[in-house]
């Protein structure tokens, strides 16, 4: 066995490069060496101390403290062997209070650059880590802790002039944030700001938090796991991402962002609200990713004029979708027409497969869209809604379509005579839709069908695209979930479509 004597000069050994044994690595700059410790998991940069009064100072300030690298929520205690400044620490494992002692051996003079960790902790343990961080002029906090009770907020960070990322996480119950205006007072540095699981019930509207006054540099913002939360409003001027997730009491959403560049909601808006609203403003957003909420009463999106990217999907059980409800989903399709790339997921397209059939209610032309996904169960009546959603992208390039599997509803194989010209009442309506969707097939360059079980509904729209896709150069038909048929079956399909492709045009086609 190796004796602590015998690792130390191992490590020792390490270090020293020349063979005079001259320690060049040691006399290298602190910045580089602290470049170097941080490609390392916190335990080895803590053991680093063991070699020699210069690496101990090296421990003693080094910038980068993340205790994320242990076991996260560990109950094992934790052994510091330290009864001064000089004392060697023989090895860290997790804990408010190790961390707690770690700092307290750091000067004055050694700034944090970041400090992470996850740990069981009270309150007042954390209470008073957090104060000895801001202490040591932190710029970067990283937290994530579990407690038995509600916490409030640790207040010692607000007024930090130094902190630029802030991140805490409340494992359940949770914790509650201070009033506004006590929030509203710091925060002046901050660039970054991400709060998980917060008790709003209190104050469960905050239209006059985010704002340029209390964040005049804030870039992003997470607020996940909102409970309580009814009311929000953002509006400040610097920011370029926001992420919201789970505010499921989310009544009134207002965004205004002259430099909003990423926006993602999920999870969120009360489905048993009657007066629900989203607004949006933001002319230099490029993506949004719009999943699982609830449809809103209202809906308002303006001046998306820069919209690059937009991943779009609801919830809503289809015996609540009135009217009202479809008329605010167009309104949202609405909002981002000026998106180049899309992707529906299945819930919206069943929405507009419904929307097909309510007058008064019109898609949008979706004129600079370059590319289009839809999830669908690719079901009989989906096939208006598709036809609706062709017809409205007259410059598309590339179309993905993504067969979800839907087990309560049967799915008609293919048959011998479904080639024979308008043999089905698919094919027919497809055949119907060629002078509207004009415009469509002669921009569409390239179809990725996934999930492709040779149904008649599926066919029917290859064989649509096969024979007026003007431009069509590429289609790809990726097998999907269908267990009844045989190879020899397989190969008579491929042999049709692959027959019909030579016939109509030059498409290449490719199965997998």
């Amino acid at each position: 066995m190796e004796t602590r004597s015998a690792k130390r000069k191992r490590l020792l050994n390490r270090v020293r490069s020349s063979p005079g044994g001259d320690d060049r690595l040691s006399d290298l700059p602190d910045a580089i060496l602290h470049h170097i410790l941080f490609l390392l998991p916190i335990k080895t940069v803590a053991q680093t101390s063991v070699l020699s009064k210069r690496w101990r100072q090296l421990w003693y300030s080094f910038p980068d403290l993340d205790f994320t690298t242990i076991n996260p929520f560990a109950n094992a205690p934790v052994k510091i062997s330290s009864t001064g400044r000089k004392k060697v620490h023989s090895w860290i494992a997790n804990g408010a209070d190790s961390i707690n002692q770690v700092l307290a051996l750091r000067d004055r003079n050694s700034p944090i650059r970041a400090l992470r960790f996850r740990a069981h902790v009270t309150f007042s343990r954390l209470n008073r880590l957090m104060r000895r961080a801001v202490k040591l002029n932190v710029q970067e906090l990283d937290i994530e802790v579990a407690t038995n009770d509600y916490f409030n907020f640790p207040r010692s960070v607000i007024s930090c002039e130094t902190l630029r990322v802030f991140k805490l996480k409340s494992r359940y119950p949770g914790f509650r944030l201070p009033p506004s205006p006590i929030m509203k007072g710091g925060f002046q540095s901050l660039h970054t700001l991400s709060l998980s699981y917060i008790i709003l019930y209190d104050q469960p509207s905050l239209l006059n938090l985010f704002t340029d006054s209390s964040f005049p540099l804030l870039k992003k913002l997470n607020l996940d796991g909102c409970n309580g939360l009814m009311h929000l409003n953002v509006s400040c001027r610097a920011l370029e991402e926001l992420s919201l997730e789970n505010c499921c009491q989310l009544e009134y959403l207002d965004i205004v962002g002259s430099k909003l560049e990423r926006l993602r909601v999920i999870s969120c808006f009360d489905s048993y609200s009657n007066d629900s609203l989203v607004k949006i403003d933001a002319q230099r957003l490029q993506s949004i990713f719009w999943s699982n909420n609830t449809i809103t009463d209202k809906c308002c999106l303006q001046n998306l004029v820069s919209l690059h990217g937009a991943f779009i999907g609801f919830f809503i059980l289809f015996e609540d979708l009135s009217a009202v409800k479809l008329r605010s989903v167009s309104n949202f399709l609405s909002g981002i027409a000026s998106s180049q790339c899309l992707i529906l997921e299945y819930q919206c397209v069943e929405i507009l497969s419904k929307n097909n059939h309510i007058a008064g209610v019109s898609l949008c032309n979706f004129s600079k869209l370059q590319s289009l996904e839809l999830h669908t169960g690719f079901n009989k009546h989906n096939i208006p809604g598709l036809a609706n959603l062709f017809r409205s992208a007259p410059a598309i390039h590339t179309l993905i379509i993504k067969i979800i599997n839907d087990h309560n509803v049967e799915r008609r194989p293919w048959n011998r005579d479904l080639w024979q010209l308008s043999s089905t009442v698919e094919e027919r309506f497809w055949e119907s839709q060629s002078q509207v969707m004009k415009s469509f097939l002669q921009h569409l360059k390239v179809v990725k069908i996934h999930g492709f079980s040779e149904c008649e509904n599926e066919i029917s729209l290859v064989k649509f695209l096969l024979k007026h896709g003007k431009v069509l150069e590429e289609m790809f038909l990726y097998g999907g979930f269908s267990k009844s048929r045989d190879s020899l079956h397989r190969e008579k399909i491929k042999s049709q479509i692959m027959g019909f492709s030579r016939a109509s045009g030059n498409a290449k086609i490719a199965f997998d």
